[in-house]
């Protein structure tokens, strides 16, 4: 059974950073597909970094130059630095990974719980 669980988390103020850390177990984020999406309550979930199945990177263009997203394949744990955080960055942050479909398609399978992210002005 997927297990990702998300940490990193938390309120800062407008400028500053947070790191979130994705750890999977159950899956190795080596392969296929792997992101972090975003979503406010009663909101649709918003993709902001995907890692695609042929290692191409896709950002959200409100966070390009801010966001990075990384994995590392032997902790087997998924990262999303985020840098000059705005307040409408604030949001529930998810780990998710998936299934390469396509070149560039992901169907995406499993979902950590997410963690919150809060930026005040």
């Amino acid at each position: 059974q997927v297990q990702l669980v998300e940490s990193g988390g938390g309120s800062v103020q407008s400028g500053g950073s947070l790191r979130l850390s994705c750890a999977a177990s159950g899956y190795m984020f080596s392969s296929g597909c792997v992101g972090w999406w975003r979503q406010a309550q009663g909101k649709e979930r918003l993709y902001v970094a995907i890692i695609r199945g042929d290692g191409g990177i896709l950002y959200r263009d409100s966070v390009k130059g801010r966001f990075t997203i990384s994995r590392d394949n032997v902790e087997n744990t998924l990262s999303l630095q985020m840098n000059t955080l705005k307040p409408d960055d604030t949001d529930q942050y998810y780990c998710a990974a998936g299934t390469a479909v396509s070149a560039t398609g992901c169907q995406w399978q499993h979902w950590g719980r997410g963690t919150q992210v809060t930026v005040s002005s």
